[in-house]
């Protein structure tokens, strides 16, 4: 299973600390988190991604300061797939997902080369539907997959439309590995992160709070 980041700011920030941080948590993880790895940040105008098939902590990491940035540590499941076309954040439009868990026995007909690339087909319809509305699109795949699979072991999305990040939590066991956990940092720049990993730079170790099991959400208020 995947590891997942994200960081949200008032006003653009250095987010390489926050990344290398993560770095190094996906190495220590209890689960191979090697297969790949991919960032997305928001310019103000749209996404820019750099995605690569070498593990995170074996890459160089270079992104501008940014209000918006979702990360993706992959765990490719049953060792298949490893390609950097598979790994996230997935992009579309104004959205920009990614996601961490295991479905099994998904009764839906959707295209896509994974289940991740199928669900992310699913929210950005859903989100289309809903006139933009990223959080009513969120809570209505939710409540699918849910619905139209036989297990759903974990089911953890972070998507942004590039004002806010939007969180899914959903899992039925593991919590202690699928639990995400949230953390806001005060100053000028008002930066909330959101990790599978609780994470500290050298000069920020923030509180972390876990967020509770089946909750969709906003990260924070919607930016301006």
């Amino acid at each position: 299973m995947c590891r997942l980041l994200g960081i949200q700011a008032a006003q653009p920030v250095d987010v390489v600390p926050w990344l290398e941080a993560f770095a190094v948590s996906c190495r220590a993880s209890k689960e191979f988190q090697g297969h790949g790895w991919g960032v997305s940040w928001w310019t103000g105008d749209g996404w820019e991604r750099y995605r690569s098939i070498r593990p995170i902590w074996e890459d160089t990491i270079e992104v501008p300061a940014t209000s918006l940035a979702l990360v993706h540590a992959r765990s490719a499941f049953r060792n298949e797939g490893i390609v950097v076309e598979n790994n996230m954040p997935f992009l579309g439009g104004a959205l920009a997902f990614a996601f961490n868990g295991e479905l099994r026995e998904v009764r839906l007909s959707v295209p896509g080369e994974t289940g991740a690339a199928r669900l992310f087909h699913l929210l950005d319809r859903f989100t289309r539907a809903a006139d933009g509305d990223v959080l009513a699109a969120l809570s209505r795949l939710d409540q699918l997959i849910a619905t139209r699979t036989d297990y759903v072991r974990a089911l953890n999305v972070l998507v942004s439309d590039g004002r806010s990040i939007f969180v899914n939590t959903r899992y039925s066991e593991d919590p202690e590995y699928f639990t995400l956990h949230t953390a806001s940092i005060p100053g000028s720049a008002r930066t909330t992160l959101i990790s599978s990993e609780v994470i500290a730079t050298v000069d920020v170790c923030p509180e972390w709070d876990s967020l509770p099991n089946l909750t969709t959400r906003a990260l924070v208020e919607m930016a301006c």
